[in-house]
């Protein structure tokens, strides 16, 4: 995702008019950091941040899963704004008031933006029994065979969905959704051909471009990565302004103190951008990004604009 550097005053409501030059030392107790349920990639990411931050603050950052993200955001949204207690999570959790018609929480008024920290772009791929060679292929088809070309996705909401439906959306093109109750489900699908392409992430499906049995026909972040060496972007490839990734930030409840803010992200930023950790996000398939608070508040924004509107227009609502 294109961080956007816009400031966001607004975005951090001040607890009090000052944050106390003689406020007690932070952190003086272990640090709460929620996320998805353990074993993939945003459990990966928080292990990974909340062991290098325990090793920066002399304190430990504790990860705590839970397998549902509206949960976690009930959890931070009634935490006191002190920084003992965070999140990690994905586009999901800010996209979530377009699925759900009521929702116990405003993603953007009741948390506080600290970092953008992960980004793992969508890959484009196809069945390698499919035809079509690009990006401009790809869309002829589509165009000429309405209805008659399938793409696979995990649930609704996730970035394997709201990938093709962008690309729908962008392309004016009629291609139906399979839905799978999981990634890997879906991959499946694709190489045997039960569906016909899939806006996948890059390391889960690199070892079968590799093999063949799938073609990669474009990474969907904004410029080339390192995470598909050689491989053009869609937008680049034919399909202009086309952006679409799982971007992960960490937010803390509404009202923490911007001195506060600030220290968490400095934090934050020097584990991220130490060499080991980004060495280990790269094999996982992600792309660190240490962003600034304004940043993320720009990106989330930004994203729920553009999202929001084909959510809206494709009349998506969230699966029960």
């Amino acid at each position: 995702m294109r961080l956007l550097p816009i400031m966001l005053g607004a975005v951090w409501v001040m607890a009090g008019a000052a944050y106390p030059a003689a406020a007690q030392k932070f952190p003086v107790k272990p640090i709460r950091l929620l996320t998805s349920a353990a074993g993939g990639g945003t459990d990966f990411a928080a292990r990974l941040i909340a062991q290098g931050l325990t090793s920066i603050m002399g304190m430990q950052v504790v990860v705590d899963n839970r397998s549902s993200g509206t949960v976690i955001g009930e959890i931070v949204a009634r935490a006191a704004p002190d920084g003992y207690t965070m999140f990690l999570n994905g586009s999901a959790f800010w996209l979530q008031p377009f699925l759900h018609a009521n929702m116990p929480y405003d993603p953007v008024k009741d948390f506080s933006p600290l970092i953008m920290a992960t980004n793992s772009p969508n890959i484009l791929v196809v069945n390698a029994a499919l035809a079509v060679n690009s990006v401009k292929e790809l869309i002829a088809v589509a165009k000429a065979k309405p209805g008659e070309l399938n793409y696979g996705s995990s649930s609704t909401g996730t970035p394997t969905h709201l990938g093709a439906e962008l690309f729908k959306s962008m392309t004016g093109t009629n291609i139906v959704r399979v839905s799978y109750k999981g990634n890997g489900p879906a991959i499946n699908a694709l190489l045997s051909g039960e569906v016909q392409l899939m806006f996948a992430n890059v390391a889960a499906v690199t070892v079968h471009v590799k093999s063949g049995r799938l073609r990669a026909l474009a990474v969907a972040s904004s410029a080339p990565t390192s995470l598909a060496p050689g491989l053009p972007t869609l937008s680049a490839a034919g399909l202009p302004g086309y952006e679409s990734s799982s971007t992960y930030g960490i937010f803390g409840p509404a009202r923490m103190p911007r001195p506060l803010v600030e220290q968490l992200n400095r934090e934050m930023v020097n584990v991220l951008t130490r060499a080991d950790t980004t060495e280990r996000l790269l094999r996982a398939g992600m792309e660190a990004v240490a962003s600034t608070p304004e940043q993320l508040a720009a990106a989330m924004q930004s994203d729920m604009a553009k999202m929001g509107k084909v959510i809206k227009d494709a009349g998506i609502r969230a699966e029960f």
